[in-house]
């Protein structure tokens, strides 16, 4: 027999009915956790303090009732000069202690404010000559409320007119968030003080140090800007830029500061030198300025032009890591008893002819300057060939071994690039599994039309690893892991590879006499590391970071094999499932 629902009285208010339902509310064993949840709802103090709430709203709506007076702060301040008249009594002075105290006299003034539904504000009045002065122009008093934040816009000066124009108006500023102030607007006063003689600079400092209420005399532009819709170009920024030692910027204030690899939203290329822009994941939503690609190219060029642009490439020829430390390595391709086709040695010692993909200047060491990146999030859709994994690494980082150890391990999702060569095929050796045997004619022909990534000679044979090799792993829906130099990146950063480049560099300590153990920073035991070894390392991650770093994705930075084969297995993983910033080129159709 099932009990029947009680019946609500016909006073009872919204908070007596949400207790009651939440009493009435009995498990279900299909749906046990929503009953659940509904009842830890319902039975929330707070929300039992809203009903209340909105129960005493509804109330005071339906009877309307009047102020019995509409001035309870004057009547206070009445009695209280009463009580200080003559002598008081210690009942009198607590009262006059209480009609004295801020917290009353704030209370009595909203209540004042409410009574006399005072609610707009108060302009000031406008000066008796007010017409003449201005000759008829429409006019518009502006009263903005600003923290210690900027006003959010800028000035200048008209070179026609000499009027005081306003440039600029920030994202997110005070002046955007109030729709009252507009590009192309004339400033006449900032609080009563006169704008016209002044200059913008002395303006700047008046409205910086205005705080609290702040009331602008404005002459509207003919015709208002519309505000903007939010803008969707994105930019990843290849450079750091530090708006306080930018003296180019015309507010060094509203600059936006971010670093190199930080992603841009745009908010605005109206102008065309600089732009307003957010960082992405910032909790900040005022836009700031940055300069314009377009303007930041004209200055790098002029930079290069008066020799006081620093080149980014070393003098030196960079270190990178090396495939083995023996010479005479020629190592099989197994890793704990399994054997990984392709796991050879990565010919790093004397790729001594390798070629760009398109002739000279094709080097990414030597790019175009670098300013922004337009991109956009990627994910990799089931029926999409997985993406192209890179890894590069400074000296000592082994990422050869890293990438065994990661294949090893899951051989069904991972593999490698099998590479060409042009020595004899041993006898335990299979055609495609090992390598692919050509002839030495083969191979110049295949590298002179850039079928190779990239290729070198080691013993007097040819090795190298060609894009079809790519391919054939991605036909297999198998994610292909390839490391290269850094300067094989430019040929790899296509929208049919959309490679995730990541740098592995290994963890130098500050010198020798600071390790644990005389053990290389790759994790094996190759002798005994001197603090120049330690430098060179050093030196070398730099260098790269330096020349390739805006083409990287990820850093990972090796501890120690075992901690470094997590890492980069994880970000594997979530290459397949999570989205991703990439060029927007390379999703466009």
């Amino acid at each position: 027999m099932k009990e029947a629902m009680p019946v609500l009285t016909a006073g009872a208010g919204l908070h007596e009915t949400l207790a009651l339902l939440t009493s009435q509310l009995r498990p279900d064993a299909n749906h046990k956790e929503d009953m659940v949840f509904l009842k830890d709802v319902f039975s929330e103090r707070s929300l039992g303090y809203l009903m209340k709430i909105h129960e005493k709203l509804r109330q005071y709506e339906r009877q309307s009732p009047t102020p019995v007076l509409h001035s309870a702060s004057s009547l206070a301040e009445d009695v209280a000069e009463e009580l200080q008249s003559g002598p008081m009594s210690t009942e009198e002075k607590e009262l006059l202690h209480l009609l004295t105290s801020p917290h009353l006299k704030a209370v009595l003034s909203v209540h004042d404010t409410v009574a006399q539904k005072n609610f707009d504000p108060v302009l000031p009045p406008l000066p008796d000559d007010f017409e003449d002065e201005l000759e008829e122009e429409s006019v518009k008093i502006v009263r903005l409320v600003k923290n210690k934040e900027p006003l959010g816009a800028t000035i200048r000066r008209d070179d026609a007119t000499g009027a005081v124009i306003v440039a600029r108006i920030m994202r997110g500023g005070a002046a955007d968030r109030s729709g009252l102030v507009h590009v192309g607007d004339e400033l006449r006063e900032v609080n009563g003080v006169s704008v016209i003689h002044k200059r913008p600079d002395e303006i700047s400092q008046l409205l910086s140090q205005s705080q609290g209420s702040i009331t602008l005399k404005i002459i509207p532009a003919i015709k208002e800007e519309d505000r903007l819709k939010e803008s969707k170009v994105y930019m990843r920024a290849l450079f750091d830029y530090i708006p306080l030692e930018d003296k180019a910027t015309p507010c060094q204030e509203a600059g936006l500061p971010f670093k190199r690899g930080d992603i841009l939203q745009v908010v605005t290329q109206d102008d065309p030198t600089w732009w307003q822009a957010k960082r992405v994941g910032d909790s900040n939503l005022r836009a700031g300025l940055v300069p314009s690609k377009q303007f930041q190219e004209r200055r790098l060029a002029y930079r290069m032009k008066m020799g006081t642009l620093p080149n980014p490439k070393s003098p030196k020829k960079p270190v990178y890591d090396q495939g083995c430390d023996k010479e005479d390595c020629d190592c099989e391709g197994y890793f704990n008893g399994q054997y990984i086709a392709g796991l050879r040695r990565s010919f790093r010692l004397s790729r001594k002819d390798r070629q760009g993909s398109s002739g000279e200047g094709s080097d990414p060491g030597d790019p175009d300057f670098l300013t922004y990146e337009e991109v956009t999030r990627y994910q990799q859709r089931p029926h999409e060939r997985p993406r192209l994994v890179v890894l590069i690494g400074s000296l000592g980082a082994r990422i050869n071994e890293l990438k065994q150890r990661v294949i090893a391990e899951n051989p069904h999702r991972f593999a490698v690039a099998v590479p060409h060569t042009t020595r004899p095929k041993k006898p335990h050796e299979k055609e495609g599994v090992e390598y692919h045997f050509v002839t030495k004619q083969q191979f110049d022909a295949d590298a002179l039309n850039n079928k190779f990534i990239e290729h070198g000679e080691y013993k007097e044979n040819q090795y190298g690893t060609s894009i079809e090799a790519i391919r054939s792993v991605q036909a297999k829906n198998k994610m292909c892991v390839v490391d290269v130099q850094p300067e094989a990146l430019k040929r790899l950063r296509t929208a049919e590879f959309k490679p995730y480049v990541i740098f592995v560099k290994p963890r130098v300590p500050e010198s020798r006499r600071r390790r644990s153990a005389a053990t290389s920073p790759g994790g094996g035991d190759h002798g005994r590391v001197t603090d120049e070894d330690l430098q060179e390392m050093r030196q070398s991650a730099i260098q790269i970071d330096q020349q390739y770093g805006h083409l990287v994705d990820r850093v990972l930075i090796k501890e120690d094999s075992a901690s470094a084969c997590a890492e980069l297995r994880g970000i594997l993983e979530r290459l397949e499932r999570e989205s991703f910033w990439v060029p927007v080129s390379w999703v466009r159709t």
